[in-house]
């Protein structure tokens, strides 16, 4: 019986696997649909919680490659595993500019992709590759993060982190 278990469990999608598409409410109103985005162009997706101590870390630095490559042809979109105020509110207080969906309560955008943690952070291509997927808080792994986006961009990487800050390696939840 437990081989069964083990086989019906779903095997996350991986860097170069087709991302799977859903659609969600978005925070601005109306639906965010991965399928439209990545038609697009590339999109980062990071999915969260609002009291996961390690998406209050993360945000800001994410928010910080928004602002770094708005003007390329990328698009961030977070994907908030709580209901459409509180995730105002987190927006509010770490200060997130870029679009929120709602995947709260049914969270089948978080089933698809197959996660126990988060902040989960995906880069999709326009072909639907998942190019990069990092899981939690890595400086290393926000640095390739924004080295795989430069690449989508044609461009050189933008900084994630400035020279006097002290930002640890990773950061547990």
């Amino acid at each position: 019986m437990f081989e069964r278990l083990l086989q019906k469990k779903s095997a996350a999608p991986d860097v170069g696997a087709p991302a799977p598409n859903f659609t969600s409410p978005a925070l601005e109103g109306g639906e965010f649909s991965l399928s439209e985005a990545w038609s697009r162009a590339p999109q980062v997706i990071a999915f969260f919680k609002i009291t996961c101590s390690t998406c209050q870390f993360t945000f800001p630095f994410l928010e910080r490659l928004h602002r770094a490559y708005e003007s390329d042809p990328i698009e961030f979109r977070g994907i908030s595993q709580d209901d459409a105020e509180k995730s105002r509110m987190f927006c509010e207080q770490f200060g997130v500019t870029f679009p929120i969906a709602i995947d709260a309560p049914a969270y089948l955008a978080s089933k698809s992709y197959v996660f126990s943690s988060v902040p989960t952070i995906l880069l999709v291509d326009r072909e639907r590759a998942i190019r990069f997927r990092l899981t939690g808080f890595s400086k290393a792994g926000l640095i390739r993060l924004s080295e795989e986006i430069a690449h989508l961009a044609n461009r050189p990487p933008a900084p994630v982190f400035l020279p006097n800050e002290l930002v640890p390696e990773t950061k547990p939840g």
